[in-house]
């Protein structure tokens, strides 16, 4: 629920308002707003004399909030949340480029990729440190040395890095070390994570699950604002269907839909979609005209010789190439991508 104040409400009376919220059982909270100064309710699990708030000085209309989940609403927060990361502001007027290795494989490796993106102007470095493989004789990633490569890179290149999280023990050590901490796809619906992840205040980049409705994704991320985390990013990484040629199916209609329905930042996956690095650049094209505010792109020195999803990764010819598209079509896109 909804507690919309007069635009005259003073603080005395939004705060007699929570409070009697509160004395309920209920978790009340402010949201001011750009129009609106609001109280949001939830844990309404029982029934609220609607009539007695309703009647509390300062108080203009009470909204049922349709949707199961309130926190990632735009009915709760109609504003766009922005997600800042150093210099990278995800959500804002500009999108947001994060790109490198599928898996962090050697020193060598890895700086001359942090290098070269900073050179293009990529504002975040991604590699894989852990590497949940569908088969177990796959290559599993190089671990805690694999991070400590990354932070080198990011020390030599100034860029933040996002890094998927695997095990619930190492949010400690993320929380300190890890500009984004990204939640893949396996572990979307892992609530007692989610849970945790809730519980720190370090940026989350949550991966939409496989075969995950919408609404199921935006449930999981309802998890991690319910805990007091607001800096989550939501990322499309294509869904499973049918269809057998590609990877995955990228699917855009979630894009456009979630930019109406919630206020959280949502990029757009397409190497994970596609599966082929000879498709990353259309569907990378597409994603930004339905208004994706940023892209994860994977890209390799040497991508034939990747220890892991060699075939989706660009290597530094194929990413500069995308980079000069990518900036073309924003500049096209600017005045007609609405921010909602």
């Amino acid at each position: 629920m909804l507690v919309v104040m007069e635009a005259k409400a003073t603080k005395e009376e939004v705060t007699t308002v929570i409070s009697y919220l509160q004395s309920l059982n209920l978790k009340a909270e402010e949201l001011p707003g750009a129009n609106r100064v609001a109280i949001g309710v939830t844990g309404n699990k029982k029934h609220i004399s609607h009539q007695e708030v309703q009647r509390m000085p300062g108080v203009k209309e009470l909204i049922q909030v349709t949707h199961k989940y309130k926190r990632v609403s735009r009915e709760f927060y109609p504003d766009n949340t922005i997600v800042k990361v150093k210099n990278a502001l995800f959500g804002g007027n500009a999108p947001v480029l994060i790109a490198g290795p599928c898996s962090v494989e050697s020193e060598d490796q890895i700086m001359r990729t942090a290098e070269m993106l900073k050179s293009l102007g990529v504002e975040v470095l991604r590699g894989g440190i852990f590497k949940p493989r569908t088969s177990p004789y796959d290559f599993q990633g190089l671990g805690y040395k694999g991070l400590e490569l990354l932070k080198k890179a990011s020390v030599a290149s100034d860029l933040p890095i996002c890094v998927e999280l695997m095990n619930p023990e190492d949010i400690s050590l993320f929380e300190h070390e890890v500009d984004i901490i990204q939640i893949g796809a396996r572990n979307m619906q892992n609530f007692d994570l989610l849970k945790k992840l809730g519980k720190i205040q370090t940026p989350v980049l949550l991966k939409r699950g496989a075969s995950s409705t919408v609404e199921e994704f935006l449930l999981a991320a309802e998890y991690i604002l319910d805990g007091g985390n607001s800096n989550v990013i939501l990322c499309e990484r294509g869904i499973r269907t049918f269809e057998t040629s590609t990877r995955n199916t990228l699917d855009l209609n979630s894009v456009a839909l979630i930019r109406k329905m919630s206020h959280l930042p949502i990029i757009v996956d397409p190497c994970h979609a596609a599966g082929r690095h000879d498709l990353v650049t259309p569907l990378a094209m597409a994603a930004m005209a339905v208004g994706a505010q940023g892209l994860i792109i994977e890209t390799h020195p040497e991508p034939f010789k990747a220890l892991s999803d060699a075939n989706q990764q660009l290597d530094f010819e194929q990413f500069s190439e995308f980079v000069s598209q990518y900036k073309r079509i924003q500049e096209v896109l600017k005045p007609v991508v609405s921010l909602k």
